[in-house]
């Protein structure tokens, strides 16, 4: 179709949902509608776009050449949320893009277990912290959601911490961000944290994750944790025991088949009564213990 004219919505977004769908774009359809709200303005959603499409809306050239160009990125299996440079998490929406880990669904459990844990807290200001924070979904859902915590949250990644440091700006800037490594983070917190909550690398040296979007964009350091995957988890199980006051709260995402193994490292290592619990297609994804 030439560029010269103006190109309805409609048989713009059918002509890049066969695109989509034939580079095996898993939702070539929703990814199509979101790319070209995208592409009509930042801050449009699905059902705006839904309206335009009904009204008859159309493209201007200039915006069919940059909707063009988007659905070619996506086709080449760019990540959606590095082309617009946002994810959803939760309530929230974060700035995301190269360098920094995009917040998956699964992930939202792991905030859930620790917002309802700092609900329960006695303490008029409960402290949490998120151990490799990454873009600073779990922080963020924290801060936001229970706020009369104080939350700090650590990442080590020059390149990430760009992303957290935005999202923290815009979100809750009270909210303590450092830059560093989460082995010897929150020196000053030692005994006074309520929850401990990481989504930390978890996937084996030599695995391969079946997602090529997560293979090729994700950062290496964000997806891979040793030869079992769960070497970063050993260091925030013990970190966790430093920071951890009487009673208060470990929270780790895993593998769907790392439940038994965590909950071994968080035993052995003496905290009390871990359990695993499974996300929303029922796939064991979070497991939580006490501090002694």
């Amino acid at each position: 179709m030439s560029n010269s004219a103006q190109v309805p919505l409609r048989d713009a977004l059918r002509g890049a949902a066969d695109v989509l769908q034939t580079a095996g774009v898993p939702d070539p359809n929703v990814d199509a509608e979101l790319l070209l709200a995208w592409t009509l303005d930042p801050d449009a959603s699905r059902g705006a776009l839904h309206a335009a499409v009904v009204r008859g809306d159309a493209l201007t050239p200039e915006q069919h050449t940059s909707f063009r160009e988007a659905i070619a990125r996506r086709a080449g299996r760019e990540p959606l949320q590095h082309i617009i440079g946002m994810a959803p998490f939760r309530h929230l929406t974060l700035h995301v893009g190269p360098g920094v880990f995009v917040p998956r669904p699964e992930t939202e459990l792991i905030a859930q277990l620790a917002i309802d844990q700092l609900h329960a807290a006695a303490e008029p200001e409960p402290l949490a912290v998120d151990l490799g924070t990454g873009s600073g979904a779990i922080a963020l859902a924290m801060a936001t959601e229970v706020p009369r915590a104080r939350v700090a949250a650590v990442e080590r990644s020059d390149e990430a911490i760009v992303w957290t440091r935005r999202n923290v700006d815009a979100i809750a800037p009270g909210l303590d961000l450092r830059h560093g490594d989460l082995a010897d983070a929150f020196a000053d917190l030692d005994g006074k944290v309520a929850v401990v909550a990481s989504n930390p690398p978890y996937v084996p040296d030599e695995a391969l994750p079946r997602d090529e979007e997560v293979r090729l964009h994700d950062p290496a350091a964000a997806l891979y944790g040793g030869a079992d995957g769960l070497d970063v988890v050993r260091v925030i199980s013990r970190v966790g025991l430093r920071l951890a006051r009487p009673g208060g709260t470990i929270v780790l995402e895993h593998g769907e088949w790392q439940g038994d193994e965590v909950r071994s490292i968080l035993t052995a290592d003496g905290w009390l009564g871990s359990a695993t619990h499974p996300d929303l297609t029922s796939r064991d994804r979070a497991t939580t213990a006490v501090h002694p």
